[in-house]
């Protein structure tokens, strides 16, 4: 279904947006008739990035736009969506990356809405026809799955908990077909999941394991973790409220692998995906687990407990034994597990984890291909020995200041076996403010890039 940014009949009437750049000004400020360029003059108009201007046609409504994007930015098309009136707009010329294009454009008309009653909120906005060469279903897709794991890292936890999360999930499967199941509560112990259970045992919303299936048996397995904490309060090492404002977030990890999972299963691609979604809520009472208990493990490792504001890898590492269990294919978690990848990277940009190198390079270049960033942080096995316990197999922190995205993701390496291709990816899952394709508040990173990495291996179906 085409999307509400979109007008897919190319021949429909349109206003033509200019993309000018320093070289291509003089010939179209000549081509302009001279009322236009006095607007334009008298708006300050000149081809520096983010430059944009409406100029009026004769009977005073609007001509053509003006604009300047920046051409190092292949989401600059998504300023678009927000900066120009309500109509229905053509690029011309169309830019090079048109698909990356069309797609900033739709991202950047997303607004989350589940709460504003303010009149005009649904009004028109911009429309773009979708340029020639460009697939519009395709992309369609892609923004619509964007835009459900945006919806999900954007609503608040008194709305989205462990059972929220998991209703997204049997949603998604219902709309492809797809098989689902949900373990839940105490059964968790009972099917040889104690440490999903002990890290949300003490919220009134039970935890639960989410394991949805689609495509062939005998494809290719691919297989997506996702963390899904409803809401970290840090447990009984409890965060700062200032440390918890943005604690909503911390299914982020979720969001992005059913994003993922919505854009392969609405592509067809021929896989055998598996999605397993611990979800959880951090939160504190009598039953809280505790510093210093040790956990028994899916994998049958014993589990020291440093600090229970940790819990996202202990989750994680339960759910990953699972999958490991098959030996997938290919097998990538996704996480807001470290404030260390944010201190290293930032915001913008995942940290990437794994041994393969040949899975490493494919994500470095696809990643800059679907405008989709990452940035690989090695599993440094040496730091292996900082996660000793005393008491037990491993702990799951090394309780030191140094290197804690590594040592986390060293601590989920250890669950995960059997796999012929891993990755973790740590990420932030929030735009801190608005960027062209990308409005300030909850976002899906990786996501596409996995999406584009499961197309070019096994293939478009």
């Amino acid at each position: 279904m085409p999307h509400a940014a979109f007008e897919t009949d190319r021949a429909a009437p349109a206003i033509p947006v200019h993309c000018v750049d320093t070289e291509s000004w003089p010939a179209l400020a000549e081509s302009l008739a001279p009322r236009e360029r006095r607007f334009a003059e008298a708006q300050s108009f000149s081809p520096k990035p983010g430059k944009i201007v409406v100029l009026p046609d004769e009977d005073g409504g609007i001509g053509r736009v003006l604009a300047c994007l920046d051409p190092s930015d292949p989401f600059a098309a998504g300023r678009l969506a927000t900066a120009l009136p309500a109509g229905t707009y053509r690029l011309d010329p169309a830019p090079a990356r048109a698909e990356l294009a069309a797609l900033a454009f739709a991202l950047g008309s997303y607004r989350f809405r589940g709460y504003k009653s303010a009149a005009g909120e649904d009004a028109p906005r911009a429309r773009l026809v979708v340029p020639d060469g460009v697939a519009a279903d395709a992309v369609a897709n892609i923004a619509d799955a964007v835009a459900l794991g945006r919806d999900l890292v954007n609503t608040p936890a008194n709305d989205l908990g462990p059972d929220g999360i998991a209703a997204a999930i049997v949603d998604l499967a219902a709309r492809h077909n797809a098989s689902v199941s949900v373990i839940e509560g105490e059964a968790l112990l009972e099917r040889g999941f104690p440490m999903i259970h002990a890290v949300g045992r003490a919220a009134s919303r039970a935890p639960r394991l989410v394991d949805l299936v689609w495509g062939a048996s005998d494809a290719p397995k691919v297989t997506l973790v996702g963390k899904g904490v409803a809401f970290d309060t840090g447990g009984l090492d409890i965060k700062p409220s200032s440390a918890m404002l943005l604690m909503k977030k911390d299914m982020g990890g979720a969001a992005a692998a059913i994003a993922a999972a919505a854009m392969i299963m609405a592509a067809n691609l021929p896989v055998r995906l598996r999605v397993l979604v611990p979800a959880v809520e951090n939160s504190i009472s009598g039953d809280s687990f505790r510093p210093g208990d040790v956990l028994a493990s899916r994998k049958g490792l014993t589990v020291e407990i440093g600090n229970t504001d940790a819990e996202g890898r202990l989750i994680l590492a339960d759910a990953l034994a699972l999958a490991d269990e098959e030996t997938p294919d290919l097998l990538i978690d996704f996480a807001t597990l470290t404030g260390a990848a944010r201190v290293a990277l930032g915001p913008d940009l995942p940290a990437v984890m794994t041994d393969d190198e040949a899975l490493a390079a494919d994500l470095a270049r696809l990643s800059e291909a679907v405008h989709d960033p990452v940035w690989r942080l090695p599993f440094w096995k040496p730091y292996d020995k900082l996660l000793d316990s005393k008491i037990a197999d491993v702990n799951h922190i090394s309780g030191g200041p140094h290197a804690g995205a590594i040592t986390a993701g060293l601590f989920l390496r250890r669950f995960v076996s059997k796999a012929k291709s891993y990755a973790h990816v740590d990420l932030f899952a929030w735009n801190p403010s608005a960027k062209p394709g990308r409005p300030e508040g909850g976002e899906v990173q990786a996501g596409r890039l996995v999406h584009a990495l499961v197309a070019e291996r096994y293939g478009r179906g």
